[in-house]
């Protein structure tokens, strides 16, 4: 890997700062965010994102909850990751060897895209035993047709070149980062901007990211789903340009205790257009069914 990001340069601004640990779990070195008291609560960014991505969201949650978000390996400030950590079964072992070293067993599991098949993962390989699973836009089943089939090999093809990681990373702009994130179908504050110019501007981020998208492997994970025990949380989100809404519709038909709840307006980081909104969900979704469009559209944008 390359250099990765200095947390006393890079993270100087990082959103609750004063709440970062870097724990040893196995080989790798976790930049984890802890806050609040009460039961334990995990978050599981997605592929390319970090512990960031739940900022607007930690401090709801930590009212009534430990809540623990670590960077995933590859990924901005946790650092020692080998190949084999990027992959599904890597991350669901590296995040259990987190867990242990912080001795903390989560009763709720959240995760956003690819991080809700972590979750899954890892209560399938019986690493943790939480109560339920919340899954925001889940990336649950293999991209689909040709671009499936072309998408891999390329990321295993750009993702072996470190070189072109670097050359990506010192091209990216801000208009490029922008263009980017509302390719998801989401809007986002300058801040959540901010933060995503500072991974997309990193090449071991980069390297990261693309390494992890070579390696990911979901042809087992709808046998996985039907084995799951315990409620799976299906949030969706209309304007999702990443992952099809459909997405939810087809993990909820073969598992055994799902919920949809739909979110309308928003797109594929819809944690991070509207927190209060994910924060309520995680907490209490059988009292939860939808934020309406005109809701959704007056709070994007917000600081």
């Amino acid at each position: 890997m390359s250099a990765a990001l200095d947390f006393n340069r890079d993270g100087r601004s990082w959103p609750h700062r004063d709440k970062s640990h870097f724990i040893k779990a196995g080989d790798l070195t976790f930049h984890v965010q802890i806050m609040g008291e009460g039961e334990p609560l995990l978050l599981i960014h997605g592929t390319g994102a970090s512990s960031h991505s739940w900022r607007d969201v930690i401090p709801l949650l930590a009212q009534n909850h430990l809540v623990i978000v670590p960077d995933l390996p590859g990924h901005a400030f946790t650092k020692g990751a080998s190949r084999a950590d990027l992959s599904l079964q890597g991350m669901a072992r590296a995040l259990g060897q987190l867990m242990k070293a912080l001795q903390i067993s989560p009763k709720i599991v959240v995760g956003h895209s690819a991080g809700a098949a972590i979750a899954v993962e890892m209560v399938d390989r019986k690493l943790i035993s939480p109560e339920k699973i919340v899954s925001f836009n889940g990336a649950f089943f293999p991209v689909a047709g040709p671009v499936g089939h072309f998408f891999s090999p390329l990321a295993k093809l750009i993702a072996s070149f470190s070189f072109l990681n670097g050359i990506f990373a010192r091209l990216v702009d801000r208009a490029a980062v922008e263009r980017l994130l509302d390719s998801t179908g989401s809007q986002l504050s300058e801040k959540s901007i901010d933060c995503y110019q500072t991974l997309f501007t990193n090449e071991s981020h980069i390297t990261g990211t693309l390494t992890m998208m070579a390696e990911w492997v979901l042809t087992s994970m709808p046998e996985k789903l039907k084995r799951l025990s315990i409620p799976l949380i299906l949030v969706k989100a209309t304007y999702d340009k990443t992952v099809p809404p459909e997405t939810a519709d087809d993990a909820a038909k073969i598992t055994p205790l799902s919920t949809i709840v739909t979110l309308k307006g928003l797109g594929h980081l819809a944690h991070e257009e509207r927190p209060d909104a994910a924060a309520e969900i995680i907490s209490n979704p059988t009292d939860f069914t939808h934020v309406s469009e005109d809701d959704t559209l007056s709070a994007r944008r917000s600081a």
